[in-house]
C-alpha cells in the first residue's frame, strides 16, 4: 500500500486557541482534578478551577511586564507543574512559548533565545539563569528573565495585581487556531537547531485526535498521566495537553531518577514514555531476579509473556498450556512488575525511538500493552500510533486520524495533515524543501501493510535518535572533536541506544610526535596504544571540548579508538571525504557494542 488515512475524529475549532481548554475544563469540570503538583512530598490535587485562577494569575504578570501579543518567551525548566502552569499562561497573555531544554549549553541558548526573538524568559534553577545570563549581552530583545526556584512565579503574581480579567480574557482570545502556539528547536543535519513553528491548530488537531481514538484511556475522573519527559521535546507537550484536553488528571515529575517512587506513589492509569524507560524497567527486573537466584525463573516468565502475546495474534489464540503457565506467572511475577508501574496501569504509549518487538510483546505479555507511535516535531508528536483496540507489535501503528502517510518512491514517509508544523521560523529556504509538493518530506523510510500499519524500516537523515528519544545531530559535536590534532575521524553513534557514544580514529602523524613527547615506546601505534590511560586522557580531553557545544543529552559519554582508519580505499568515506555512516556501523558493530556493553 502506498496511501493510508483515517477521518478525523476531531474537529479544531476555526476561532480557538489552547488557552480555551482550561477555560472549557473550569466551566464544565470545576471540581475535576487536572493537575497535581508535589508539596512537601505529598501529591496535591489542582482543580481545573484552581488551575484556570493561577493561570490568569500568571498571565496578569506577563502582561503587567509589557509582554505583547506574539512576543516569543522562552521557558527553560524540568518537568514541573510550573512549566505547564506558565505555557498556558504565555498563551493566555497572547504570547508564544519557546522551550529551551534545561541541559542546554550557553551556546545553544543564546541561539534559540536570539532566533527566536524572545523578549522574555522563565528559568527554573540558578544553572540556567547563570547561563542565560552568561550570553545576555548577545540578546538585545531580552528584556525580563524570572527564576522559578527564586520566587519567579509569585513576583509575576504581584506584578500582575492591577490586570483585571477581562485583559486576560482579551488577550487569551487574540490568538486563532492557525497563528502560532510555540517555537520548538529541532536539531538539523548542519547542527544549528531550527525553530520549528507549530500552531494552536497543529496541537487540537493531534491532542483531540488521539483522545478521542483512545478514548478509553482518557476517562475523565478515573485515568491520569504521570509525565516525566521533557516539556522541551514535543513529545512532553502532547502528554502536558492531552490529558488537559480530555481532561484527566495530570502530575509531574523533574527528575526521572526518582521515576519508580513517584509511579508508586501517583498509580497513573496511562504512562507515555520513551523506549529507555520500559527497557529500564525489564532489565532492572531481570538484574534483581538475577540477584535474588531468581534469574531462570523470570527468563522463563519472559519467554512465556513472549509467546502469549504473539499467540494473541494468531486465529487460535493461546494454547490452554501456555494459558495456565501464563496464569502462574502472573502470580509470581508479573504483578510485580505492574506494581513497579503504578499497579492501575495497563496501557502506555510509547514514542521517540523504536521500541522493539521482543519489548513490545514481553509487556503485553504481562498486562501492560505498550503502544507504540512515531513522530517527529514537525508533525507536533505522534503522527501515527498503535489503536488500543488493534495493535500490531513491531508497527508504529495506522496515521492519526485526519491525516495521510504516504510512501514516496524512494521508500520515504511522507505526511499531510492539520498536525504538521506551519514553517522553519527564519528559514524559508528549509520550510519550503520539507513542505515540497504539499507534504511534510520526513527523511525516513518505511512501508504501509494492507490495514494501513506503518513500519519504518530505516533512515535517510543522518540525525540520531537515542533510546530516550532525544534527537541528535552529530556534525556538531563531531566536527569539534575532529578538530583535537590527535583526531583524525569521529563518527557519533546512538541511535537507538541509552546515550550517545563515539567511534574515534587517530591521526597517525601527530600520534607518533604524541608519543615521543609522552615517553611512549618508539614505533608506537594506535593498536598499542588505545588502552593507554595518557592517550585515553587525551582523546577525553577531545571528547569534553566536543561535549561543551552540545546539550547534556548529546554529549558523548564514552568513545572507542579505533586501530584502524576510516579512508575511501576502506569503503568508509566517500571522494569527498564524508562518512559513510551505513558501512562504518556494519563493519565496527562489535566496536559499537563494546560502547554500551555493561
Amino acid at each position: 500500500m502506498r496511501e493510508f488515512s483515517l477521518p478525523a475524529l476531531y474537529e479544531v475549532p476555526a476561532d480557538g486557541n489552547l488557552t480555551d481548554i482550561v477555560r472549557r475544563n473550569a466551566a464544565q469540570h470545576p471540581d475535576v482534578a487536572v493537575i497535581a503538583r508535589k508539596s512537601q512530598g505529598v501529591w496535591q490535587d489542582v482543580t481545573a478551577r484552581e488551575f484556570l485562577a493561577e493561570v490568569r494569575t500568571a498571565a496578569k504578570g506577563l502582561i503587567a511586564s509589557g509582554v505583547q501579543p506574539g512576543d516569543r518567551v522562552g521557558l527553560m525548566s524540568r518537568t514541573r507543574y510550573e512549566w505547564t502552569l506558565l505555557d498556558f499562561a504565555i498563551w493566555s497573555a497572547g504570547a508564544v512559548t519557546v522551550p529551551v531544554y534545561e541541559t542546554s549549553s550557553p551556546e545553544q541558548v543564546r541561539w534559540i533565545l536570539s532566533d527566536s526573538g524572545a523578549t522574555a524568559c522563565v528559568v527554573e534553577l540558578d544553572a540556567h539563569a547563570a547561563a542565560v545570563e552568561s550570553v545576555r549581552e548577545s540578546l538585545p530583545a531580552l528584556k525580563h528573565v524570572w527564576q522559578i526556584e527564586a520566587g519567579g512565579v509569585a513576583e509575576l503574581g504581584r506584578l500582575g495585581q492591577d490586570v483585571s480579567d477581562e485583559a486576560v480574557e482579551e488577550r487569551g482570545s487574540l490568538a486563532k487556531a492557525d497563528d502560532p502556539a510555540t517555537i520548538v528547536y529541532t536539531s538539523g543535519t548542519t547542527g544549528r537547531p531550527k525553530g520549528c513553528v507549530l500552531t494552536h491548530r497543529s496541537f487540537f488537531a493531534e491532542c483531540g485526535n488521539i483522545v478521542e481514538r483512545l478514548r478509553p484511556l482518557f476517562r475523565t475522573g478515573e485515568c491520569s498521566v504521570l509525565l516525566f519527559l521533557p516539556l522541551a521535546h514535543v513529545f512532553g507537550r502532547l502528554v502536558q495537553i492531552a490529558p488537559m484536553m480530555a481532561p484527566i488528571r495530570l502530575g509531574c515529575v523533574p527528575d526521572i531518577k526518582h521515576l519508580t517512587d513517584e509511579l508508586a506513589a501517583f498509580r497513573p492509569t496511562l504512562i507515555l514514555g520513551v523506549p529507555r524507560v520500559f527497557e529500564k524497567v525489564y532489565n532492572s527486573a531481570r538484574a534483581k531476579a538475577r540477584a535474588e537466584g531468581k534469574g531462570r525463573i523470570f527468563d522463563k516468565s519472559a519467554d512465556t509473556a513472549i509467546a502469549y502475546s504473539k499467540a494473541l495474534d494468531t486465529p487460535s489464540g493461546p494454547s490452554f498450556g501456555l494459558k495456565v503457565k501464563h496464569r502462574v506467572f502472573d502470580r509470581l511475577v508479573y504483578g510485580k512488575l505492574r506494581a513497579v508501574l503504578g499497579g492501575r496501569g495497563e496501557y502506555a504509549i510509547s514514542g521517540g525511538a523504536p521500541l522493539g518487538e521482543r519489548l513490545g510483546h514481553f509487556f503485553r505479555g504481562i498486562g501492560f500493552t505498550v503502544l507504540e507511535g512515531y513522530g517527529l516535531t514537525e508533525s507536533c508528536a505522534a503522527t501515527a500510533f498503535n489503536p488500543w483496540d488493534r495493535p500490531k507489535i513491531g508497527t508504529v501503528g495506522q496515521p492519526l486520524p485526519g491525516s495521510v502517510v504516504r510512501i514516496a518512491d524512494d521508500g520515504e514517509v511522507l505526511l499531510h495533515g492539520d498536525h504538521l508544523f506551519k514553517e522553519y521560523w527564519n528559514n524559508p529556504d528549509a520550510t519550503a524543501e520539507a513542505l515540497a509538493d504539499g507534504w511534510f518530506h520526513t527523511g525516513d523510510i518505511g512501508t504501509l501493510d494492507e490495514d494501513g500499519y506503518l513500519r519504518i524500516t530505516g533512515r535517510k537523515k543522518e540525525i540520531i535518535v537515542t533510546a530516550g528519544g532525544k534527537n541528535v545531530a552529530p556534525a556538531v559535536i563531531e566536527d569539534r572533536i575532529r578538530a583535537h590534532a590527535l583526531v583524525a575521524e569521529c563518527m557519533v553513534v546512538g541511535d537507538g541506544r541509552p546515550f550517545v557514544g563515539a567511534l574515534i580514529t587517530l591521526d597517525e602523524e601527530f600520534l607518533g610526535r604524541w608519543a615521543v613527547e609522552h615517553g611512549k615506546p618508539a614505533g608506537s601505534t594506535a593498536a598499542s596504544l588505545c588502552e593507554d590511560p595518557d592517550l585515553l586522557a587525551a582523546v577525553q580531553a577531545a571528547v569534553d571540548d566536543g561535549n561543551a557545544a552540545v546539550s547534556k543529552a548529546e554529549s558523548v559519554r564514552k568513545f572507542r579508538i579505533l586501530s584502524s582508519q576510516f579512508t575511501e580505499d576502506s569503503g568508509h568515506l566517500t571522494p569527498s571525504l564524508k562518512l559513510k555512516r551505513g558501512m562504518v556501523a556494519k563493519d565496527y558493530a562489535g566496536e559499537i557494542e563494546a560502547i554500551y556493553a555493561k
